[in-house]
């Protein structure tokens, strides 16, 4: 049974076991880079660890999901241990320290909460940001409000991250609704490039009908035309989810994952059968599919 920590909310773990415990990861990982230690971890560098800081983070949110505690814990223990590799290997190439990472992430935290260690007020969350981002750029000297958003991450987060830092300067839609007419002109556009008339054909969703191969778009320019379509029309619906207070990650990432279970539904009942996916009719996966849904939705109404 996992022991139940009783602690009052903002307090610090015990210095004491903390310390031993910070201590002895560092002997760790110092040891793994040592010459007599592990040939993998000696070997990586800042480059070629990147990748798998950012697989850490994924099985991170992946566990934050699942609301298993257990699971979370062993893939926080997975993230730091790319920070302190990260800052060993920085020591090692004569670089920089962890005593760096740490006190410059303890000095940026109180410098960008005035309020709660200075004299200024904040009194809403909104306030905050505010003052987080005066002096974020403040510190980075930055050109644009739009600096600082790394190209890496996911696009429609990035789409999302742009559109409401530049909301936050007053560059956004005076009310959120307006957005579905904005995506609906989107939509339009693309039907534009899509379709000669440009009207969307009016075909019902089902799986009784007789299957059409997809046409492939031969013309390069008319493909970079749909793609700029369709880019527009994903720009809107992350700018819904953010007026709305969506993570459209999260949202994309939830039904993703429901259809992964739906899908695997489907593989099993056709393997419980004897029979292989390319032998069952698409009529009767759908079958399979809405089945799965039902027991989803019956098993949610019932916990």
């Amino acid at each position: 049974m996992t022991k139940q920590i009783m602690f009052r909310t903002g307090t610090p773990p015990d210095p004491e076991r903390t310390g031993t415990a910070f201590r002895k990861l560092c002997e760790v990982v110092a040891k793994l880079r040592a010459p007599e230690g592990c040939p993998w971890d000696r070997k990586q560098t800042l480059e070629t660890i990147k990748p798998y800081t950012l697989e850490e983070t994924y099985e991170l949110l992946e566990a934050i999901d699942s609301g298993d505690d257990a699971h979370i814990v062993e893939e926080l223990g997975d993230v730091l241990l790319q920070v302190m590799l990260d800052s060993q290997i920085g020591a090692d190439e004569g670089r920089f320290e962890l005593p760096q990472v740490i006190e410059g992430l303890t000095e940026k935290l109180v410098r960008r909460h005035p309020h709660v260690f200075g004299d200024t007020e904040a009194s809403t969350p909104e306030q905050v940001k505010q003052n987080w981002d005066t002096a974020k750029n403040s510190e980075k000297q930055r050109e644009s409000v739009l600096d600082g958003l790394p190209r890496a991450i996911p696009q429609l987060v990035r789409a999302s991250r742009i559109s409401d830092k530049a909301a936050r300067v007053g560059y956004d839609w005076p009310q959120r609704n307006m957005l579905f007419d904005k995506l609906n002109e989107e939509l339009r556009e693309l039907a534009d490039e899509l379709f000669p008339d440009g009207k969307i054909p009016h075909v019902p969703a089902g799986v009784e009908v007789e299957l059409l191969p997809d046409e492939p778009i031969d013309d390069p320019a008319r493909r970079k035309r749909i793609e700029n379509e369709l880019g527009d029309v994903l720009f809107v619906v992350a700018n819904i989810a953010r007026r709305w207070g969506i993570d459209p990650e999260e949202a994309l990432r939830s039904t993703n994952e429901k259809f992964e279970q739906r899908f695997r539904y489907i593989e099993e009942q056709v393997k419980k059968s004897g029979r292989d996916l390319k032998d069952v009719s698409l009529l009767e996966m759908e079958r399979h599919y809405q089945a799965g849904k039902l027991r989803e939705e019956t098993n949610a109404g019932g916990s």
